[in-house]
């Protein structure tokens, strides 16, 4: 798999952490075959979630219909990158100014 994908949480926008293990497991069902999770990191603004995968944008939108039923996509951005790479294409929000880094 040659893509990274990373699902970042925001946590101003979330009650708890509590999520996280059911996130997991949902994500993993919806994703199937078509990507495999690769752990997180926490910091104190932001949870970050990775996936490798060969197709960033058809595996967020599975991603993105989970996180929609589970109330939690306004408080999401994502991007991808090659692996080992450095440079990141945001693809959530649609519109966003910010530049996408990791802490």
């Amino acid at each position: 798999m040659d893509y990274q994908l990373v699902i970042k949480f925001w946590r101003k926008s979330l009650e708890d952490e509590a999520f996280l293990a059911t996130i997991e497991s949902e994500l993993k069902e919806a994703l199937g075959r078509a990507a495999e999770l690769d752990g997180y990191d926490v910091s104190p603004k932001e949870i970050n979630l990775f996936a490798l995968t060969d197709d960033p944008r058809h595996s967020f939108r599975r991603a993105k219909d989970v996180l929609e039923r589970l109330g939690i996509l306004h408080g999401v951005s994502a991007a991808f990158r090659l692996v080992g790479g450095a440079r990141f294409t945001s693809i959530w929000p649609l519109r966003t100014a910010r530049k996408f880094t990791l802490p």
